[in-house]
């Protein structure tokens, strides 16, 4: 049975795929950070394991890395789903919230990838996927520090697609669109029918519709694919 970690499982998207992960027959750790109530309920739904750790910290990601690797010996399968956002003109951006953005969204993929990508290159097997936003493809007004932790998310894949391409390893990304979640919840009514409106597809999209191309990614019919970023934004980005 292969071992899956998911990163931000507590959140919408993250559930979508720990559930989608589960249904494939995988054995799944659902990491957290703040969720711990949702996170919970989802590993008793599912049959999973929720684990916590903050990702943006070095020593909670090599702690939580330590106990998967005495348990299970390592993990097959990762998601870097967790994610941060925020919406402020780059005049308004203090120090302290680039930092905040940077250090969940890109050092926190690189210091769990990291921890967890030795039992991969062992065994010569492995999937990663990478969570960014269709915001780091075309770049958002008032979201410049979240635009550039995410497109730094997606050179990210790439460089690492390369270097363990030869380690049986697959990396890839991607990008949802504006999906119906409670990241998206400070909208108001008039930005949500604004966005939808130039969605070609007219509406949002599902975390269900994210879950299945990264299950899909994560199987074993997608051992040719690396280094690829996947857009799902009904046709926002193309």
């Amino acid at each position: 049975m292969k071992m899956a970690l998911v990163t931000g499982a507590s959140g919408g998207i993250g559930q979508a795929i720990a559930k989608a992960l589960a249904e494939q027959g995988m054995r799944v750790i659902a990491s957290y950070n703040t969720g711990s109530a949702e996170a919970f309920k989802l590993a008793e739904n599912i049959g999973a394991e929720a684990l916590m750790a903050d990702i943006s910290d070095e020593e909670s990601v090599n702690k939580m890395a330590a106990e998967i690797e005495k348990k299970y010996g390592g993990v097959d399968v990762l998601v870097n789903n967790a994610g941060i956002s925020m919406q402020k003109m780059l005049s308004d951006t203090t120090s302290a919230d680039w930092d905040r953005i940077f250090s969940v969204n890109i050092r926190g993929t690189f210091l769990v990838t990291r921890a967890l990508m030795g039992n991969m290159v062992r065994n010569h097997y492995g999937r990663i996927v990478n969570v960014s936003s269709v915001w780091g493809q075309e770049g958002a007004s008032c979201e410049v520090a979240y635009s550039a932790s995410k497109a730094a998310v997606e050179g990210f894949t790439k460089a690492l697609a390369k270097e363990l391409s030869l380690s049986g390893i697959c990396v890839n990304c991607v990008a949802p669109g504006v999906i119906d979640t409670k990241m998206n919840a400070f909208l108001s009514e008039e930005e949500m029918s604004e966005l939808e409106s130039v969605i070609p597809m007219g509406r949002l999209g599902t975390p269900d519709e994210i879950a299945k191309v990264v299950a899909f990614l994560c199987s074993e019919q997608a051992g040719y694919i690396t280094g690829q970023i996947i857009g799902v934004n009904g046709g926002f980005y193309i």
